[in-house]
């Protein structure tokens, strides 16, 4: 796996597996539209993210949290101005962890991924810390690389539990 320094976002949400990234990535227009949808809370059982209303196929694009293309949630990130002006690579350098950033993070999966990779970065390292999140996001039954938050492979239709 080549690691990608713009993947490693300061929060722990690896962005190498994140939804958003990968439909860009892909230029997968049904994605990019069911993501549009998640977004805007239209889809049953999901809340709005504040700020998306307006969101369209065409702001879902992100090169990484710390590239210079961020979509749009990414550039409003607290998290990410937060560890910047305190000269963090990432929430893991932070003895104030979990703080009210965290705890007030606006998307249930997210939260719950940062409250488990952080101290797993803390662990581990950087770089091995973005391996362990490359593995845990691949099909244990067809080594299909799926997205961060996916319940099933989407090639294989496997159930995946991995947050």
């Amino acid at each position: 796996m080549t690691k990608k320094p713009e993947f490693a976002a300061p929060c722990g949400l690896y962005c190498g597996v994140c939804a958003i990234y990968i439909a860009s990535r892909d230029n997968n227009l049904k994605f990019k539209e069911r993501l549009v949808s998640l977004y805007k809370g239209e889809i049953p059982g999901k809340g709005t993210l504040p700020g998306s209303e307006n969101l369209s196929v065409e702001d879902i694009r992100c090169g990484g949290c710390l590239s210079d293309e961020l979509f749009m949630h990414c550039r409003q990130c607290e998290i990410r101005d937060c560890t910047g002006k305190r000269g963090y690579e990432g929430c893991h350098e932070c003895n104030e962890f979990p703080c009210r950033h965290i705890e007030d993070f606006p998307m249930t999966v997210g939260k719950k991924v940062i409250l488990r990779a952080i101290p797993h970065w803390r662990e581990v390292g950087t770089e091995k810390w973005m391996e362990d999140e490359e593995a845990r996001h691949t099909c244990s039954q067809c080594g299909n690389k799926v997205f961060r938050g996916a319940t099933r492979c989407n090639r294989c239709k496997a159930e995946m539990n991995m947050d």
